[in-house]
């Protein structure tokens, strides 16, 4: 459609806010019927890109009007939707899982899988925008005490791809899963990522390889400590170097290929979150912890920008070469860092936390504020020795209960998952904001940009 009128429907967009303060029942019916009225809006016109001030202007009042409700049927009814959809919070689902399921339960609250395989298939610019309603969904669930801590727990179990793979890891000792590869020797578990196309940017795939890596060197009774380090690159600017992580695949991202779910909200709720508190497991006696959890040591080569930056915030012992810098730039690129406002604070103080992440400051190792960021420093060439002797020093008996209570005093799990309620939504709204779809825009040429 390429005309400029408006459906009248966008005049005055039906909200059925005090309806869905009843029974569950009649506000899901609210809901539905809402949400059916604005997709037909939205439908009767041209794509975002080709929309004009007034069709955009439509657009966003419906939107506006669909979301107050479902914010409000959430407040309402969230732990009993969170219920129904776990069966009593006997099932344990994860993200999509849990997406999906409230999809279909309950129509219009949340895009269904076609709605979003449809929008993956564009560019970021030329979205609708539905991943929004996903943040408002799981902000609700995260901040609620009851069902909260139940989707954290979910998120912490083994993936079904991982337990296929175990028994192979643990007769071999190694896999290459694609952009990571995971060999264990001498009780060490080493992940290295090997995405040499873009400087070891994280993209879905990534995510999904680093977290099926994790899971199996926490599952492996043979691995008594982690080691993650960039390998050798291919870029003729950093040939024959190792790399750590240039931060977020900003490609993908242009692309469309970034999504809230499968990436944003799985990378600080999966892998990440993890590293810091293991796996939970279903055995052993109940007084038992019900996680497996493992030390963990980070070694930094060339840079860690970005994610690579939020990623050392929860490794007990980070090494880095004294060529080699920090920085998040996210704010730079209009979206937050996952976790790094709530965790760097802590790590680093007030002052050069809001440096980093809010002006750009770039950190380099050997600068006397990287002791806030790292335990070592050493020349390139002496990278290895230093990492096998960290290594060894993570292997006592009293490293894993007294890492358990150095993480439960710095982060609680309960403001972790405070925080989180609100980076999902707020992380949703910066992806569709117009200075990041116009700052994307920059790498559609197909060149992964670094910031150096």
């Amino acid at each position: 459609m390429t005309t400029d009128v408006i459906p009248t429907e966008a005049a005055a967009p039906a909200t059925g806010v005090p309806a869905v303060h009843r029974d569950l029942a009649q506000a899901r019916a609210t809901v539905a019927r809402v949400a059916a009225q604005t997709a037909g809006l939205l439908a009767g016109l041209p794509g975002p890109p080709q929309r004009t001030a007034e069709q955009h202007a439509a657009a966003a009042a419906a939107n506006d009007a669909a979301r107050t409700l479902r914010c409000a049927f959430l407040d309402t009814h969230g732990d009993a939707v969170y219920d129904e959809l776990t069966d009593g919070r006997s099932r344990s689902l994860r993200l999509p899982e849990l997406a999906e399921a409230a999809a279909t339960a309950f129509p219009g609250l949340v895009p269904t899988t076609a709605a979003l395989e449809e929008e993956r298939s564009r560019p970021q610019a030329a979205k609708e925008g539905h991943e929004i309603d996903q943040g408002i969904f799981f902000s609700r669930v995260l901040s609620s005490p009851l069902a909260g801590p139940h989707l954290l727990d979910a998120m912490l179990r083994p993936t079904p791809r991982a337990l296929g793979l175990l028994p192979e890891f643990t007769r071999t000792g190694r896999l290459d899963l694609g952009s990571v590869r995971l060999e264990r020797s001498d009780g060490v578990a080493r992940l290295t990522m090997c995405r040499d196309d873009c400087l070891n940017a994280e993209d879905n795939r990534q995510i999904e390889d680093m977290e099926t890596a994790v899971d199996l060197a926490l599952l492996d009774p043979a691995v008594e400590v982690g080691l993650l380090r960039g390998g050798e690159m291919n870029h003729p600017r950093y040939r024959g170097r190792r790399v750590f992580s240039a931060g977020i695949n900003l490609k993908s991202l242009h692309g469309g290929g970034i999504s809230l779910v499968d990436f944003l909200l799985r990378r600080e709720l999966g892998y990440i979150h993890k590293l810091q508190r293991g796996i939970v497991l279903d055995e052993g006696a109940a007084w038992r912890s019900r996680t497996r959890e493992k030390p963990w040591v980070a070694v930094v080569d060339s840079f860690a920008i970005g994610g690579g930056a939020q990623l050392l915030l929860v490794f007990d012992r980070v090494l880095a070469a004294s060529d080699a810098y920090f920085s998040l730039p996210a704010a730079k690129e209009g979206i937050i860092p996952g976790a790094s406002n709530f965790r760097l604070t802590r790590a680093a103080g007030s002052r050069l936390s809001r440096q980093v992440i809010l002006d750009g400051r770039r950190v380099w190792a050997t600068e006397p504020e990287a002791r806030l960021l790292v335990d070592e420093v050493h020349e390139p060439e002496r990278l290895d020795e230093a990492a096998e002797r960290s290594v060894d020093r993570l292997r006592g008996p009293a490293v894993l209960a007294n890492r358990r209570m150095l993480n439960l005093a710095e982060e609680s799990p309960d403001e972790f998952r405070r925080y989180m309620a609100e980076f999902a939504l707020q992380q949703a709204l910066r992806l569709y904001s117009e200075d990041v779809i116009n700052k994307v825009g920059r790498f559609s040429a197909g060149k992964q940009v670094q910031q150096q």
